[in-house]
């Protein structure tokens, strides 16, 4: 059974998780299912990849209340997401939920709650809801947790438990690319390779080629990033991690001032809660400030 699950959903699960959002929507729905689990499981990817969109329109109108507790958890992830204003409240009630008795089965809800608390930035609660969990998105985003808060023995003891279960597992190769980014050094090639390969195999996606822009520029390479980035902005101009590494890259290759303000701009209109977004309005806010508080009193 468990074969038949990985050969029936691996070219939508592929597409997902390597960034290729679009054929996952388009092939979901065409997948014909023998079991309801193996529908859910569709269902899943494909509204995960509406919400990696921002088609946050479509998950809400179309899981009901009465649809699986698996689409309830993406459903939940994407009212967060589209709407700011009930962000509070919606992880007010999922502390609560994740206080009492969890389904631990359910690796869905821990992986869109996981996401919720990442996205919040609160990383301890995002490991202590993943930790539960011997699912391989789990773990990855446990990797990813960890990493950003410098522990980088602790993502190495994850992504061990990542290559024993599957390492020839697509989830388990990005990770390790993203290890091998953060220790920098002549990991980045190790890391670039990774993505090089993927994207060879599979298909190039801005999710892959920012992978790669980001080896490229830790390693000083400017102009090779440039035409990785270039590649990754005629798939999807709008793709917030591809804006953001123009903005650096500009700045790195001296270019006028207006190239980068250009971008930002972009990144504020369409980006505005990604956390690079919000950083920057506060120091902008800040900087405002500051100036006001040196400004020249103006004589009467």
């Amino acid at each position: 059974m468990a074969n038949q699950t990985v050969d029936q959903l691996f070219d939508i699960r592929t597409a997902f998780l390597t960034g290729n959002y679009q054929q996952c929507v388009n092939e979901a729905p065409k997948l014909n299912l023998g079991t309801p689990e193996l529908k859910v499981e569709r269902d899943v990817l494909m509204y995960r990849a509406y919400i990696a969109q921002r088609k946050y329109g479509v998950v809400l109108d179309e899981i009901k209340s009465s649809s699986s507790p698996e689409l309830q958890a993406v459903k939940m992830y994407a009212d967060y997401l589209s709407n700011e204003s009930k962000r509070d409240a919606i992880v007010k009630e999922l502390d609560s939920k994740m206080s009492g008795n969890v389904d631990l089965t359910n690796s869905t809800f821990l992986l869109m709650a996981g996401s919720v608390y990442y996205h919040e930035q609160n990383y301890d609660s995002t490991l202590r809801t993943l930790h539960q969990s011997d699912n391989l998105e789990c773990m990855a985003l446990m990797v990813q947790t960890l990493l950003k808060m410098d522990r980088v023995d602790l993502a190495k003891k994850e992504l061990k438990r990542m290559q024993d279960a599957d390492e020839d597992n697509i989830l388990f190769q990005l990770a390790q690319a993203w290890f091998n980014l953060y220790i920098g050094g002549d990991k980045y090639q190790d890391a670039y390779y990774i993505f090089q390969e993927i994207a060879d195999k599979h298909t190039s996606t801005p999710l892959l080629l920012n992978g790669q822009a980001a080896c490229y520029m830790a390693q000083g390479r400017f102009d090779d990033a440039e035409s990785v980035l270039q590649e990754s902005m005629d798939k999807d101009s709008n793709n917030a991690e591809t804006i953001i590494n123009m903005i650096v890259l500009s700045q790195h290759l001296g270019k006028a001032p207006e190239v980068s303000n250009r971008y930002i701009s972009q990144l504020k209109d369409s980006h505005r809660s990604h956390p690079f977004v919000r950083d920057y309005l506060q120091k902008e806010s800040e900087f405002d400030r500051l100036l006001r508080n040196y400004a020249p009193s103006v004589a009467a």
